[in-house]
This record gives structure tokens, C-alpha cells and sequence, in this order.
């Protein structure tokens, strides 16, 4: 039998895979990777004689019949996807597709960007009294949000807010904070391309926001993070964890 693997590539550093994804590109017979997003350095871990396939200009079908076609040759397939494939990782198609031709596949997780933002950041997407919550979404564009996750309804709470695919629509991004009254001031990081040569990040506001992308000439490849976690300053309360009174399992 030939073996697919679904790799989170990370996301851009090329030393932010996991050790487990590293072998497997080491072993890779076949890795499809999507030429429009991954660091090219990571195959450079591959062997001279694996065969690379840019899928970005592929449809689902022809990405498919690349699987079908190697794993009955029983070669070592990795599809290489971006940060981690569970995040707008685009795979519940393929792996449906798959399960129609019982075609079995693996997930190996990666580092999502929005990891590496928080570090680049130096921010706890949770810090405590501050932010409990984080909600992940995107605006709505060629892919329709769910009616009962409309960002106008689930930005009446407070939180931290992590925005994927919405670099092109920064103006709805605020415009949806400013009908739920949130101040104008609340900061935002916009973080693009983190883990590559060109990364930038700026730091701004909702107010700016628009600006500050369109300054920036700024369009796709960045996340948009929203919250007062972004602002050091505001940070009054310690973890319980670690607290001299607090008791638990490991400590009395």
C-alpha cells in the first residue's frame, strides 16, 4: 500500500515544522504543495529524487487522481499545506474524496500563523480578566459565512478576534467592530507573511486600520488580530497558576 500524509508545513519559517513533518519530507516519495503559499525552503528537506507537484494551479479532481495514481504505486505522498491544514486548510474536500475510493490518509499537525504571531507579538491570546476567548473567522468573501456566524452577531462580545483571509477587506473588518460600538482605539496587529524574508508587522488600530494596510500596500497573505490583549499595559491580573496562595495537585 502507498501512504498519504496531510503535513502542516508550518508557517513560513522553515524551522517552525515539527521534527515528526522534517522526517517526513525527508521520506517523502511524492510531496503536492501549495506553491502559493509554503516556503519553498522546506524542499529542500526532501530527497533529490522525490517527485514536487505545485498544486496551486490543479483542481480538486486532478489533485486527486495524483493520489489515487502514487499510492497505488505505493509511494510515501505528502500534502504539504500551510501552517496547520486544520485551520482554512482546504482539506475536508480532498479527504472526503478519498474516503469515497476508501483511500486511507494521515493529519500531521504544523504550527498555525497565528501561533507564530502571538510569539512575534509576545502577547497570551488568554491573559487573565482580559481576554478568555478567542474567536477565529474571516470576512465574508467567495466563501459565505454560516448565517448563525455572522461577524456582526458574534462581535457584540468582547475577546480577542483572529482574522485569516480578510487582508483585502480591511474597511469591512472595521466597519463591523464600529456597529457594535467597540472604541475606535481598540489595537490591532496586522501580520503578514510571518516566517518569511519580507515578514512585517504593524501595530495599529481600529480607527487606522484601512489606512495602515493600504499604506502598506498590503493584501492578502496577513492576519488581522483584534483585542485589548495587544495592549500590554492593561495586563492587572496574574495567572492563579503560579500564585503563592493558590493551591492545587502539584502544590500545596
Amino acid at each position: 500500500m502507498g501512504r498519504i500524509v496531510f503535513l502542516g508545513a508550518g508557517p513560513g519559517d522553515p524551522e517552525l515544522i515539527s521534527l515528526k513533518g522534517f522526517k517526513l519530507l525527508q521520506d517523502a516519495d511524492v510531496v503536492i504543495y501549495t506553491g502559493s503559499l509554503i516556503n519553498r525552503d522546506l524542499l529542500k528537506y526532501c530527497r533529490g529524487d522525490s517527485i514536487l507537484i505545485d498544486s496551486a494551479k490543479l483542481n480538486l479532481l486532478e489533485i486527486i487522481e495524483l493520489f489515487k495514481k502514487f499510492f497505488n504505486e505505493k509511494k510515501l505522498i505528502i500534502r504539504l499545506h500551510t501552517g496547520d491544514p486544520s485551520i482554512y486548510g482546504a482539506i475536508y474536500e480532498q479527504m472526503v474524496e478519498l474516503d469515497k475510493s476508501n483511500i486511507p490518509y494521515e493529519i500531521v499537525p504544523g504550527i498555525s500563523s497565528m501561533q507564530l504571531a502571538a510569539a512575534k507579538l509576545k502577547v497570551e491570546y488568554t491573559a487573565p480578566e482580559i481576554s478568555q476567548t478567542i474567536v477565529i473567522s474571516r470576512i465574508e468573501g467567495n466563501t459565505p459565512v454560516p448565517d448563525g456566524e455572522k461577524l456582526e452577531v458574534i462581535t457584540k462580545s468582547k475577546g480577542t478576534y483572529i482574522f485569516f483571509l480578510s487582508a483585502s477587506m480591511p474597511d469591512k473588518v472595521q466597519n463591523i467592530f464600529f456597529k457594535n460600538g467597540w472604541d475606535p482605539d481598540t489595537p490591532v496587529a496586522v501580520c503578514y507573511k510571518l516566517g518569511f524574508s519580507d515578514e512585517k508587522i504593524i501595530n495599529t488600530n481600529l480607527e487606522r486600520l484601512k489606512d495602515d494596510i493600504d499604506t502598506n500596500g498590503i493584501e492578502r497573505h496577513a492576519l488581522i488580530i483584534v483585542g485589548e490583549i495587544l495592549r500590554k499595559d492593561n495586563i492587572k491580573v496574574y495567572s492563579k497558576l503560579y500564585d503563592s496562595e493558590f493551591k492545587h495537585g502539584f502544590r500545596s
